[in-house]
């Protein structure tokens, strides 16, 4: 349990130190952000930010993951585990997607990089070869880090999907956090501190689970409610190191933000999360706790199918937390009070959850 306390210190510690340095570098390369013409006038402020530096968060997982587990190999023999490095996989490969559309705004300066088709192959290609692979790494026990049926909190037993089906769904899962993520990463701080939230959430989950597992949990013996995922101790490592790469990049990102995650860090977070949900079995409840994540793309989605239905729009701007924005909103307050959102959701996700545990173990 202390590999906990150990990935989170190293991947806070890492955030904070490398983002400045990212910030030089960034600042003396003239990497800067491309602010849109059509947003709230007091975004062109923001011209020129440094931006990419999702670069620091995603150092500071890896660095984290793989730095509590050095200890652990040294104090236990143990190293990381198949759920754990599927999930850190599918980030760092989003990562990469998000890293080549910052840097294609940045040479060509604008606010476009990967045109929507090569960003959407690119998310693509990832979320099958995590569907594909989650599902075939089987330990001696013959479990997967993933099952094939939809998941609440646990498995749902009566809607099984079968391996085709469960790959394609895969890919809209990752697709649409990866998304989510990236629209809500339009305020300073707004998509880091929500985050960090969520996948400080998904580590009390994880840990829940472990202790609860059905095999060599401490409280499974006769159990009803005991969990059958696998590695659970591993993700919660994985998701402590995200959420402490996200506090120590929010050290800098906060408003008024010296650098921005860009797509390098809004997607690789958005397939954290989606590869969190799909291997603690919890797609349905990340529903909730992401329901900030939820909300900005659901947002978007109306204003397109309205605009292109009726001509008119039902927010003065989407995402919708720009609707607030030029409805008077100080920046600021838009941030917190989304905060605020987001820690009632996780909550009510940890209420659900438990709630749950209680009625399954009788």
């Amino acid at each position: 349990m202390w590999q906990i306390l150990i990935a989170g210190a190293i991947s806070l510690t890492v955030a904070i130190l490398l983002t400045p340095i990212l910030i030089k570098v960034f600042s003396r390369q003239g990497f800067g952000q491309e602010i849109r013409v059509e947003g709230p006038q007091s975004h062109q402020t923001k011209r020129g930010t440094p931006s990419m530096g999702g670069v620091a968060i995603i150092t500071a997982l890896v660095a984290g993951y793989f730095g509590a587990h050095l200890v652990g190999f040294i104090v236990h023999g143990t190293g990381p585990r198949a759920s754990g490095m599927l999930v850190l996989g599918l980030a760092v490969a989003l990562g990469i997607v998000g890293f080549l559309d910052d840097f294609i705004k940045i040479r060509k300066h604008r606010n476009l990089g990967l045109n929507k088709t090569a960003k959407s192959v690119g998310q693509f290609i990832a979320a099958i070869l995590f569907g594909v692979l989650v599902i075939q790494f089987r330990n001696d026990a013959g479990d997967a880090p993933a099952s094939t049926n939809l998941s609440y909190v646990r498995d749902i037993l009566a809607i099984s999907m079968g391996s085709i089906v469960f790959v394609v769904f895969c890919w809209l899962v990752v697709a649409a956090w990866s998304n989510a993520v990236n629209f809500t990463d339009g305020l300073d701080g707004l998509a880091a501190g929500s985050m960090a939230m969520v996948l400080g959430t998904y580590v009390l989950v994880a840990l829940w689970q472990y202790d609860n597992a059905c095999v060599g949990g401490s409280a499974a013996v006769g159990n009803p409610g005991c969990y059958h995922v696998r590695d659970p101790l591993d993700l919660a490592l994985l998701a402590v190191a995200g959420g402490g790469a996200c506090l120590g990049f929010l050290w800098w990102n906060a408003a008024p933000a010296k650098i921005f995650m860009g797509d390098t860090g809004s997607l690789a977070l958005g397939g954290l999360l989606a590869g969190l949900s799909i291997t603690t079995r919890t797609e349905l409840l990340a529903v909730v706790l992401g329901a900030l994540f939820v909300a900005e793309i659901v947002s978007v989605v109306i204003q397109i199918a309205f605009f292109r239905t009726t001509g008119r729009r039902v927010f003065r701007m989407a995402p919708f937390h720009h609707h607030f924005e030029l409805g008077g909103w100080a920046e600021t307050t838009v941030i917190i009070r989304f905060w605020l959102l987001t820690a009632i959701a996780c909550a009510l996700g940890l209420s659900l959850f438990y709630g749950e545990f209680i009625a399954a173990s009788g």
